[in-house]
């Protein structure tokens, strides 16, 4: 039991070390998800045509969105400031 101890305390360290920075990439991936949908939003809000003859939906748009589900924060985050900056629509900063 003695021998165990050591052992126990060097888990504990490394789990300590290990564990913050696990939680701070799945909190990074929510803010990103979050940030994915808000400027999704926005571009929906003011620039997504409703009537008929539109010409279809937007292809980059939707490419961003399944970026943004698939995982791919930064491209659908790119891609969707993109079109925001092209429409001259402002949204807020990062």
């Amino acid at each position: 039991m003695p021998g165990q101890l050591p052992r126990l305390v060097a888990a504990g360290i490394v789990a300590a070390l290990l564990l913050p920075g696990l939680s701070h990439g799945q909190q990074t991936n929510e803010l990103l998800a979050q940030r994915c949908a808000e400027l999704g939003a926005l571009y929906d809000r003011y620039v997504t045509r409703r009537s008929e003859g539109s010409g279809g939906p937007d292809m980059t748009r939707m490419g961003a969105g399944i970026d943004c589900q698939k995982g791919r924060y930064e491209q659908g985050i790119k891609a969707l400031e993109d079109l925001l900056q092209r429409n001259r629509i402002s949204y807020p900063p990062a």
